[in-house]
Parts: structure tokens; sequence; C-alpha cells
């Protein structure tokens, strides 16, 4: 006879289920799908098309979220009768994987929405503008950028977020100078804000000759994109607007007329770029949403080192590198701040950001307390 007990672990799932539901706010969360329901049926919705791509955006979240607490619901119902039916006389093995398995499964997806309940920032549900820039370690570096590049490019498709890449400054021998996409999701500025900063790379350099050893470094750099209607006011005499001809591979028609926009904002100095529309005020409105999103963000920082001065707070924050990526001579990604590692780094270059992205959410709330 077969004795599965998973009584501790199922009021475990229970509890922090309880816990998840409290902080989603059901209730609140059904109503926003009948009101943004009822605006993806009204007749004119599509003449705004951007709005009419929020709306509908954010109404697929919403309903897509509320499924997913339904269904945890009937699993753990599920889970339980499954485990009677193991247990009872008539019991057999192939009932009692299943149920293992099953619990797995909810840990795991508990787990995850769990931090997500920790994404409460003021920007945290935004859309995310990443710019990725080789640093130091001459093409290595380049390739690196490139390969962090494919990296949150992968991840995002595998959690079926939507991206649109602005802009790509390629180097001459392999690899980018910088590159800045979107990506067009709800919490995604939350979720990978934790990937900002500088990221190492230690590998035996195959544009070295005499196969080597290089360290070479990138940096990102997550934003939050505004919204058109928190626009900070940027003055025309505070900028200045340079029209080229985009770069990349060639044959695309994108390179065969001026409609790439560089816009500096001369008091700070911030640059962006925008080449990916064929359109020279297209690309001319993107690159001003970015810019005003950078600013937006200095602003923030700034507030927040003058509270920190302020208040006399020296503890140690975000260091400038985060994260190692070891392929020589062994075999490792470790995340400095919150001692996360795996062993398979080829995963990671492939997408498989989650362990790291979830460790750095927890990480950053607890960080003000300790």
């Amino acid at each position: 006879m077969i004795d599965l007990d998973f009584s501790v672990q199922i009021a475990a799932l229970r509890t922090t289920f309880g816990d998840i539901r409290s902080v989603i706010d059901i209730d609140r969360l059904r109503a926003d799908i009948d009101d943004l329901s009822g605006e993806a049926g009204m007749p004119d919705l599509w003449d705004d098309t951007e709005h009419a791509q929020k709306v509908t955006s954010d109404l697929s979240h919403r309903q897509s979220q509320l499924a997913r607490i339904e269904s945890i619901s009937t699993r753990l119902d599920d889970l339980e009768t499954l485990v009677e039916m193991a247990n009872d006389g008539q019991g057999d093995q192939e009932l009692a994987d299943e149920a293992t398995v099953e619990l797995a499964s909810l840990q795991k997806l508990l787990g995850e929405l769990e931090v997500q309940t920790l994404l409460n920032g003021e920007f945290d549900e935004r859309n995310a503008v990443i710019t990725i820039r080789a640093g130091a370690g001459g093409v290595d570096a380049a390739d690196f950028a490139e390969m962090l590049l494919r990296m949150y490019l992968r991840y995002a498709e595998q959690h079926n977020w939507r991206t649109s890449v602005l802009e790509i400054s390629y180097a001459e021998e392999a690899g980018i100078k910088s590159a800045t996409f979107e990506v067009d999701a709800s919490y995604a500025f939350g979720t990978l804000s934790v990937e900002a900063g500088t990221h190492r790379l230690v590998r035996m350099s195959p544009f070295n000759s005499a196969g080597k050893r290089q360290t070479s470094f990138a940096a990102v750099e997550v934003v939050p994109l505004i919204e058109q209607t928190e626009s900070i006011e940027v003055p025309d005499g505070d900028i200045r607007v340079d029209v080229f001809r985009s770069s990349g591979p060639g044959g695309q028609s994108v390179n065969t007329t001026d409609s790439a926009v560089r816009i500096t904002h001369l008091p700070t100095g911030t640059v962006v770029s925008c080449q990916n529309e064929k359109s020279q005020i297209q690309n001319r409105a993107a690159a001003m949403r970015v810019l005003q999103s950078r600013l937006l963000v200095l602003e923030r920082e700034k507030e927040a080192a003058t509270k920190k001065e302020l208040a006399g707070n020296i503890t140690a924050s975000w260091g400038d590198q985060m994260r190692s990526y070891v392929l020589a001579p062994y075999q490792m990604v470790k995340d400095l701040r919150t001692e996360y590692e795996v062993n398979n780094p080829s995963n990671v270059f492939d997408g498989d950001l989650d362990g790291f992205i979830s460790a750095g959410i927890r990480w950053r709330k607890k960080a003000p307390e300790d």
C-alpha cells in the first residue's frame, strides 16, 4: 500500500496562494477586465492604434493572470484528490508519481507568482527600454554585447513578450557597439530592472590568434517607458537632432534614406538613436519617448541620492559588476549580488534567466532592510 503524505507541502502552498490572492486583489482584477473589455469593444478603438494596442495588451495580460490564478486553485484541489486516490487501497505507483510531479510543478509556479507580487515599485508595471553597450575588452566586448542582446530577446520570446529593436550600432570587426530595444509587456521594467549593471565575460577569445583567455565587459541599462501623459518637458533649445542613414547588414530598404534620428540632450549629454522605422518622423517620436524615459530616471536617481545623503545612509548598494559569465577554464554564470549561480552558460545565453531574475527581485526587496 502506498503511503503518500504531502499534507505539509500542500498546506504551505495554500498559505502562499492565499497571500498571493490578497496581494493581487482578485475583485479589482475582475473589475479591470470588465472595464478593459468594454473599452476593447468600442467601435472606434482602432482610430488610435497606439492606445488600442495598449488596451488589448493590458486586457490580455489581466485575463491571463486571472486564468492562471483560477487554474492554480483547481490544481490544488485536484492534487489533494490525487494523493487520496494514490493512498487508498486501489492506489498504484503511477498515481503517486503523477502527484509528485504535480506538487513540484505547483511549487515552481507559486514561487514565480510570489516573486511577481514583490514588483510593487512606482514604475514596475511599465514596459522596459533596455540599452546594451560594449565596454572594455575590444572585439570580445562587442561580441559579448551582441550575445547579451540575443539572450534578452530570447528571454522575452520564451515569455511571449513583444520586443522592438529601436537601434543597433554595429562594431567594425564583430558584434555591436550598442543596441536599444523596447519590451512591451506588463511588469517588464520591474522584472528586467534587476539586470541593470555591468556584466563580465571570461573565455578563450575566438578573436585572439594566441588563444589566450580574455575578460570583457558590457553594460546593461534598463529604464521604464513613460506614458505620453507623463512626458517630461524638453525645450527645443536643450536638444540637438541629427539625421543619418541607418546602418546594418546591407540590402535593407531603411539603408537608402536619411531616416535614422539621433537626439542629444545637451544639459545631460544623454544621446538616444532610433532607426528601426522607415519614417524619420516615426523615428524621432520613438527617440523622444526613450529620451524622456531616461530623463525621468535621472530625476528619480537625483531625488534618491539626495534622500540617501540627508539620511546618512552609506550602506553598500548595487555594485558595477553584477554578474560573471565564465566559459574558461570552467563553466559557470554567477550573480555577485545574490550568489545565485548555474553551471550551464549556454542555457543562460539562450534566454534561461528566470532563476537569476527571481533571485535578483527577492534580493532587491530585502536589501534595504539588511
